[in-house]
């Protein structure tokens, strides 16, 4: 039986998920597009330095105003986390 959520609903406009990986990351940024339609971006990156300064400094571009992580527990202990400013969240990771 479903019971009704009393959630604090909030609507993030500019929006990115990371899926980070020993060897990859993938970004999927979302955006307002025209009228009430969306845009979408997803890329794969590598997890190398250079790769998150990039990525980084592309979300800032893009104004994205919160970010949400899957990744390996010990990559949110060393405090990776995306750029300047912006909110992060972590998510934990599930198995089917």
């Amino acid at each position: 039986m479903f019971s009704e959520s009393v959630d604090d609903e909030q609507i993030i406009e500019r929006v990115a998920a990371l899926d980070i990986g020993k060897a990859e990351l993938v970004c999927c940024v979302r955006l307002p597009g025209k009228g009430s339609r969306r845009v979408q971006e997803v890329s794969t990156d590598s997890t190398m330095t250079r790769s998150w300064t990039e990525l980084a400094n592309r979300l800032v571009d893009l104004r994205v105003e919160r970010v949400v992580m899957e990744a390996h527990q010990r990559l949110l202990e060393a405090g990776v986390l995306p750029a300047r400013g912006a909110r992060a969240g972590a998510v934990a990771g599930q198995r089917p």
